[in-house]
This record gives C-alpha cells, sequence and structure tokens, in this order.
C-alpha cells in the first residue's frame, strides 16, 4: 500500500537543497509528485508531495529530518492520494488593484461565506507603472459548490475595494 506524504519545508535559501531532497526521496523509493517552492525573503519555501512504499516510510521521514538544521520540516501523513475523485467545479482567480493592507483577508471571507476553497494561490505586490505605490496581484484556483452564483461572487470581491479588478473563469477540471 502507497502512503502520501505532504511536506512543509523552511529554511535559509542556498543551492543544493531541493538536490537534497530529491535524492533523500530517491534514495528511499519515493515518487516526487508534486510540489510549489518558492525564495522569500531570503529563505527556502515549499511544499511537496510524494508517495512511497507504506514499508519505506518510516526511514523517508528519518532521513528527511536528518537534513535539519538546513531545514525545518513538517510531515504529514495519509494513505489517501487526495486529489479527490468527486466532480468539482473550478475557477480561476484573476485580481489586480492598489496595494493595502487586509486585501487577502478580506478575499478569504469572502470567499469563505460562499463556501469556496482555495487549492492554490499565488500572490506579488509590484511597482504601479507610472504611479507612486503599489499593486496588490493575486492569482488563485478556487473550487466551488454547483450552486454558487458566480456573478454574486465577483460582486461581492470586486465591493471589497474601488480599484479591485477581478477576473474569475471557469478551469476544466
Amino acid at each position: 500500500m502507497k502512503t502520501y506524504l505532504v511536506l512543509t519545508l523552511i529554511g535559509k535559501d542556498q543551492p543544493g537543497l531541493v538536490e537534497s531532497l530529491a535524492l533523500i526521496v530517491a534514495q528511499h523509493h519515493g515518487n516526487w509528485l508534486e510540489s510549489n517552492m518558492s525564495h522569500l525573503a531570503g529563505q527556502f519555501a515549499g511544499i511537496l508531495k510524494v508517495s512511497v512504499d507504506e514499508d519505506k516510510a518510516d526511514q523517508l521521514v528519518a532521513a528527511l529530518d536528518a537534513l535539519s538544521p538546513r531545514l525545518r520540516l513538517v510531515v504529514e501523513r495519509t494513505t489517501v492520494d487526495a486529489n479527490g475523485n468527486a466532480p468539482r467545479q473550478a475557477l480561476h482567480l484573476s485580481l489586480i488593484g492598489n496595494d493595502r493592507s487586509g486585501i487577502i483577508r478580506d478575499i478569504a471571507g469572502a470567499l469563505a461565506r460562499h463556501h469556496v476553497n482555495v487549492d492554490d494561490l499565488e500572490t506579488e505586490c509590484t511597482p504601479a507603472p507610472m504611479a507612486a505605490g503599489m499593486l496588490f496581484k493575486a492569482e488563485a484556483l478556487l473550487h466551488i459548490p454547483a450552486d454558487l452564483d458566480i456573478d454574486r461572487l465577483r460582486e461581492e470581491i470586486e465591493q471589497l475595494a474601488d480599484d479591485l479588478i477581478v477576473e474569475l473563469t471557469a478551469v476544466e477540471d
């Protein structure tokens, strides 16, 4: 039986961290399935999903733990591959507006009120062209209830700030 490990990692960014992870996973007969890794404020931050035979999982986790203190690691185990077989309606959210404190809090609140799940979220702040301020940009993959009124959701998010431009597009799941 397969065990799935979801690893959350953070540490001082330096060359070779991803290689170290990949070597350990491969040496313990694990399969690197999905990952999202970033450089943030001089730190390496990532999340990784690995599958491994159940009888090899403890050895893999022990080998990964040996990367400490280079990386802080949190491991969650499951025997369920949670890619999900149930049909879901997916939306892509693209958002841009003047940066201000609390945008994600407000958007997350609106999404939660409509029972929307955030599967993936990327945000950034960039200098506004021809202006002195900063622009906040967000891209997200959302999974929504089948009966959700998408126009109502869009309106609610746009009302969070006068200058917020929101685009919601259906995504094939």
